[in-house]
């Protein structure tokens, strides 16, 4: 019982890393090589409320190690927006963050439009190569 006790701790403990960080970073990487733009909002979106919820959690630090239970209910969050059949992330970021951060940062709704963005300029569209000019002195 004490072996199964053990076993079941560690895969506890290493699920954290594996669903909020490996398995986030392959689905991004997968992501920006893809030619969709919604799975590219999807993982933008968990890494903003991934950071987000690193510097709260180290902000209240003292306040969560009283929680017994905050890193299985972080997990359970973590899981959720994570897992591409719920789309958390994205829901969370288009239903509550994303008008506090544009009002934050001032940024306006669709203020490049897909032709004016420097990113797209040259590029002809997502997943082909770029090419970035940089201006040298003469």
């Amino acid at each position: 019982m004490g072996r199964l006790v053990t076993f079941l701790t560690h895969v506890h403990t290493i699920s954290g890393p594996v669903l909020m960080l490996l398995y986030p970073l392959y689905a991004s990487v997968v992501a920006i090589e893809s030619p969709s733009r919604e799975d590219d909002k999807q993982w933008l979106a968990y890494w903003i409320l991934y950071s987000f919820l690193t510097l709260t959690e180290m902000l209240l630090q003292s306040l969560l190690e009283w929680i017994p239970i905050w890193y299985s209910l972080k997990l359970v969050l973590a899981a959720w927006l994570v897992l591409p059949q719920f789309k958390g992330a994205a829901f969370v970021y288009e239903r509550y963050v994303r008008e506090h951060i544009t009002k934050f940062i001032g940024v306006q709704d669709h203020q490049f439009s897909h032709t004016e963005s420097p990113i797209a300029s040259g590029s002809g569209g997502k997943g082909k190569k770029r090419s970035v000019q940089f201006a040298t002195p003469d």
